[in-house]
């Protein structure tokens, strides 16, 4: 939000009257609004400045809508941000491929602009919740997990386990978006279930993005916490896999069983110092250097 407290929109649309309209009434809402004719041009702004939510258009003279998707959802810093498709596309199928790649609605043109505002409040509504609590896990989300980690700078005795969940998108693929979230789901779990066992009442677990968790505990536990969760990762795997898919696997390495990997990791207040926030962030993430 570029002014505190103000969604800001980015309405990526060809036509210029629609897209005109759109930007006219939305502003009368009481959002910042900026417009992208082209994919190109859309990207381009995102990677300077992130907004609250992308409405894109399917139908693009370069690139088209779906591709513009691919690529936030592939960058960190625009991996979340909620997208609407607006399109005249009406087949089943260009539904599945604009929600398979991450969007939060799909709106077919003619559309009813009263619908479309109280979608845009829902969807804004929902990410508000995700930054402060994980849709998936409860856990807390990279908002509040970014002011805990900020924190950090003017602590000299931390530890972070640095968990990254591997394979989803081949998994969700082969099975199915809900069992993916099964399994994000019982790592939240066990993660939990090992702080829990843990000596130290501070500790914190939260989320960096979706596919990446940390636990910021004592120095002296987090070797032990490490290990309890690669043990539980272990004996738990199995069970989210259909049993002959799992038991083929087993049986022949070659066979094409997506993988569930965990990339686990430490980072300690010891290792370095960290100028910011993103600086700490990215060595999260760089620790993570042993595979489950």
């Amino acid at each position: 939000m570029d002014v505190a407290g103000v969604p800001s929109i980015l309405i990526v649309e060809d036509q210029p009257e629609t897209a005109e309209m759109l930007s006219t009434y939305f502003k009368a809402q009481g959002y910042q609004v900026k417009i992208a004719g082209w994919g190109k041009d859309a990207l381009a702004f995102i990677e300077k400045t992130i907004p609250d939510l992308v409405m894109l258009d399917i139908r693009l003279p370069d690139i088209d809508g779906y591709e513009v998707c691919r690529q936030m959802r592939e960058h960190r810093r625009s991996a979340n941000v909620p997208i609407i498709f607006l399109t005249e596309k009406r087949e089943r199928e260009d539904r599945l491929a604009g929600l398979k790649l991450g969007a939060v609605d799909y709106i077919t043109k003619p559309f009813d602009i009263q619908e479309l505002r109280l979608r845009v409040r829902n969807v804004l509504r929902r990410a508000d919740l995700e930054y402060t609590a994980h849709s998936i896990t409860g856990l807390p989300g990279p908002l509040m997990s970014d002011e805990k980690l900020s924190k950090l700078s003017d602590e000299s005795d931390w530890a972070i386990l640095s968990v990254g969940l591997r394979g989803l998108s081949d998994f969700a693929d082969a099975y199915g978006f809900v069992a993916k979230d099964e399994w994000v789901r019982a790592v939240a779990l066990m993660l939990t279930h090992v702080v829990k066992e843990s000596n130290d009442p501070e500790a914190f677990v939260g989320h960096l993005d979706d596919e990446n968790l940390f636990v910021l505990l004592a120095p002296d536990e987090v070797k032990k916490s490490q290990e309890a969760l690669r043990v539980r990762l272990e004996e738990a795997r199995a069970f989210f896999y259909p049993r002959a898919d799992w038991e083929a696997g087993q049986k022949d390495p070659e066979t094409n069983l997506p993988k569930l990997d965990v990339a686990m990791g430490v980072l300690s207040a010891k290792d370095k110092s960290f100028s910011d926030l993103k600086n700490l962030k990215q060595a999260i993430f760089d620790a993570q250097d042993v595979v489950v």
